[in-house]
Parts: C-alpha cells; sequence; structure tokens
C-alpha cells in the first residue's frame, strides 16, 4: 500500500510549479493532472480521480491533435475509472 498522503503532496507541488511556470493549456498541465487522478483512483477515490482526469482531457483536446496518444491515455483513464465505479 502507498502512502498516498505523501503522493498527493508532491504532486500538488509538482502541479503549483508547472501553473505558475507554463500557460494555462500547457500538455505538461494535463499530465499533471493525470498523475494526480491516478493517485486519487489508486486510493479508490473514484469520483476525485474523474474530475482531474477530465481535468487532463480538456486540456489535452484543446492543445493535442485529435490522434495524438496522449488523448488515448486521458479516456483509457477515464474509462478505467468508470470500470472501477461498477
Amino acid at each position: 500500500m502507498g502512502d498516498y498522503s505523501k503522493a498527493l503532496e508532491f504532486c500538488e507541488k509538482a502541479h503549483k510549479i508547472f501553473e505558475k511556470a507554463l500557460p494555462p493549456n500547457h500538455p505538461n498541465l494535463a499530465t499533471s493532472y493525470n498523475n494526480i487522478g491516478q493517485v486519487y483512483k489508486d486510493m479508490g477515490n473514484y469520483s476525485k480521480a474523474l474530475e482531474y482526469y477530465e481535468k487532463a482531457l480538456k486540456i489535452r483536446e484543446k492543445a493535442l491533435p485529435s490522434n495524438h496518444p496522449d488523448l488515448a491515455t486521458s479516456y483509457t483513464c477515464i474509462g478505467q475509472v468508470y470500470n472501477a465505479m461498477s
């Protein structure tokens, strides 16, 4: 079992740096949201995971071409959360 509070702490620290350093729709912000979502998913907090995965998807849809592999990553993560919720 992981140390989820530490994982969230460091993911959120990284995200704050990205927010200050990058434009609002930068793909690295999406990756950061995805990482936070992954921690919440691992914790079993699926609604929170979904919230962060959807934030990542919104950025990726704006910043990347429609056939970019990172979009597939977002769709997969969201699908896995819905699967875990059922």
